[in-house]
């Protein structure tokens, strides 16, 4: 593999892993991809067990980052109906706000579904600083494991 093409493949691994902020793009996939396209290329075991790695590791890190917030959002009482209010809310936002509006709309829509339900303004505040731990921890996985897949590659590249 040439230096231009490595310096490419590396301009993608950064954009994947600079894509785990944007919201509804697949970073684990670009990252895998990224991973893939080297793989290919290079054509060595070394490559394809790393390839086989990352699979591994971002396929434990989607489970973890579907499980981990809902568990929490529900211990703290937060039901589905305020979830799905949230989402339709953080999909207007970023509608009318590309990028910035989709959590703004996320926020915004937890705080007014919880507000209403009793304890005023603070109870609506904790729900709402509960439910962005939540999604900060599952955006805290996605980019731990982008960043396993980014340093293996990493490497790998430069050892071979």
């Amino acid at each position: 593999m040439g230096s231009l093409q490595l310096c490419l493949v590396g301009l993608a691994m950064l954009a994947g892993l600079l894509a785990v902020a944007v919201p509804g793009v697949p970073a684990p996939l670009v990252c895998w991809a990224v991973v893939l396209w080297w793989a290919s290329a290079v054509h060595t075991a070394t490559a394809w067990y790393v390839l086989f790695g990352s699979a591994v590791v971002l396929a434990l890190g989607q489970v973890l980052r579907r499980l981990a917030p809902g568990r929490r959002l529900r211990d703290s009482g937060i039901d589905r109906q305020t979830l799905v209010t949230c989402v339709i809310c953080g999909i207007g936002g970023f509608v009318v706000l590309p990028v910035v509006g989709g959590p703004l709309g996320f926020v915004a829509g937890m705080y007014a579904q919880s507000r209403p339900r009793g304890g005023g303004h603070r109870a609506a505040v904790a729900a709402t600083r509960t439910a962005m731990r939540a999604v900060g921890l599952s955006v805290l996985a996605e980019l731990f494991t982008c960043l396993l897949v980014a340093g293996a590659w990493l490497v790998a590249a430069v050892t071979s």
